[in-house]
């Protein structure tokens, strides 16, 4: 069986090579091939408004209890969860989720789930989004935002034609990588079914059969990978005619990824006066870029701050070592965190090679660790991470590539380690929308960074951030630990730190952040 390391894997992340791989013309076109570039087959559409069919997009009805709300209190209760609204005519915020006015069949599942009350995203998201406006959301990982736009979606979707033979997709939902797209299928498919409303997930690594087949039969929500999409769109699979609701989720990851191309080319094919919702951690000057470009007259709500954020109940633990003491370090360390019950850890590694041979070392040693990274197929990583959810299998050993789609898992480990120097400060804050995902159940999370520094260089003042101090480092490793405060290490741990053996620091700051770090290493 082909691993996850041929053309889908280099596709799904974006990635354009220099020169062609046994024989394919995905990294540039061969002699006599006229196409090499992902989408190179799409041609941009020229849409003529007024030959489109109309559709309705506004289904929004305020509820009294919302009219009768006063400019202070939407200002008081935006400040209150720290809701920055921008942009004119937004509409005011939800309490509750009778005020949205959702169908009752979308009622029955919320109180199945026993949701009491809408997120701060969603309180001010859903009527945004059944409104029928253009919006950006920026918060952090955990927070709600798929329900934010997929019960809009589904009142958006009930309001439409039936789909006809040879339809494609009404909502479409852009997601960086597989994982995050089985996750939102998987709501979609909860909040759906009550209403006939069918969704699919395609994601590259996997048999295109059965995706196809379900794009065929007809599906009202597609969840997808730029990198799939783009060969179905170009092999005639699928189409984007009647798509009328883009989601473009975890906009932040995507472009670090590479796929803005891959994402110009699937938008080019929607028509213009479609609805589109933009997702993201972050605001960087590109994601701005992005929304300038697909959005029109769009509300940006930001919850909390602009900069990365994550758990603030997180603990953070720096320790400096020698590179040659990372594994010794690193398996002294499994001693103490692994006598706890029901502790799982996350080890980031660099390369694949580094992941396996640290797996063989680890599993000789009599520890339970299993490892996931590109080369692996579908069906062993969708295992590996099944024994590792259910606890057979507490160490998991990832890439960084595979690292990316891994954020829910943060919710079930305990402890994490970045076994290397990130490249840049855009590879360190990447880990921080995954420990965001620890908002949800409040499980205890530890991550341990492994960056190099020369012995010369000095950490600056306690207000430094580890992003910027990170792009400085040369030859010694540092351990950086995350955890909430909760639960803690134990009692051995907390000694260690204040003896000096781990450099603790704990601070209220994003988790990128350093704070009363030495000043000296």
């Amino acid at each position: 069986m082909r691993g996850y390391g041929d053309r889908d894997r280099d596709r799904d992340r974006g990635r354009d090579r220099g020169s062609p791989r046994f024989g394919s013309s995905r990294g540039g076109p061969l002699p006599g091939k006229k196409f090499g570039n992902p989408g190179d087959r799409l041609r941009k559409k020229k849409w003529d408004l007024d030959e489109l069919p109309k559709f309705e997009k506004n289904f929004y009805s305020e509820h009294p209890e919302v009219q009768r709300m006063s400019q202070y209190e939407i200002e008081e209760f935006r400040r209150k969860k720290e809701i920055t609204v921008r942009g004119s005519g937004c509409p005011k915020p939800v309490t509750n989720f009778n005020q949205a006015h959702f169908p009752q069949y979308v009622m029955d599942v919320l109180m199945q789930q026993n949701f009491k009350e809408p997120t701060a995203i969603q309180a001010q998201g859903f009527p945004l989004a059944l409104s029928g406006r253009d919006m950006v959301g920026i918060a952090q990982t955990g927070s709600g935002k798929t329900l934010s736009y997929l019960l809009p979606a589904i009142v958006h979707i009930n309001h439409q034609p039936y789909l006809e033979r040879g339809d494609g997709p009404i909502c479409l939902v852009l997601a960086p990588t597989r994982e995050l797209a089985q996750q939102v299928q998987q709501v979609a498919y909860d909040y759906g079914k009550s209403s006939r409303i069918k969704s699919t997930c395609v994601y590259g690594g996997a048999p295109k059969g059965p995706q196809i087949r379900d794009l065929e039969r007809g599906v009202e929500i597609c969840i997808a990978t730029p990198g799939r999409l783009i060969d179905f769109l170009e092999a005639g699979k699928t189409n984007l005619r009647r798509c009328t609701y883009l989601v473009l989720d975890e906009a932040d990851r995507m472009l670090d990824m590479g796929f803005e191309p891959q994402i110009r080319k699937i938008v080019d094919q929607i028509r213009p006066d479609r609805q589109t919702l933009m997702w993201s951690a972050t605001w960087p000057k590109e994601v701005r870029q992005l929304a300038e470009d697909f959005l029109k007259d769009y509300v940006q709500i930001n919850v909390g701050a602009l900069e990365l954020s994550a758990n603030h109940n997180i603990l953070q633990i720096v320790d400096v070592c020698m590179e040659s003491e990372k594994d010794h370090k690193l398996l002294q360390l499994m001693e103490e965190i692994m006598a706890e019950k029901e502790n799982k850890t996350i080890i980031f590694v660099e390369t694949k090679k580094r992941c396996d041979d640290l797996t063989r070392r680890m599993r000789r040693d009599g520890w339970p660790a299993m490892c996931i990274h590109g080369d692996k197929s579908q069906p062993e990583r969708d295992w590996v991470l099944s024994e590792f959810r259910s606890g057979k299998a507490p160490i998991l050993i990832a890439t960084d590539v595979a690292s990316r789609g891994l954020g829910m898992l943060c919710a079930h480990a305990q402890t994490i380690f970045l076994h290397h120097k990130p490249h840049s400060h855009i590879a360190l804050g990447s880990l921080q929308p995954d420990l965001g995902m620890t908002n949800r159940n409040l499980n205890t999370a530890t991550s341990t960074e492994n960056l190099e520094q020369s012995p010369q260089t000095k950490l600056s003042p306690p207000s430094r951030t580890l992003a910027a101090w990170a792009t400085r480092v040369g030859e010694r490793g540092v351990l950086l630990g995350f955890q909430i405060r909760s639960r803690g290490w134990g009692r051995r741990s907390v000694e260690r730190a204040k003896r000096g053996v781990w450099r603790r620091v704990e601070s209220p700051q994003p988790c990128h952040h350093i704070s009363n770090a030495p000043h000296q290493l």
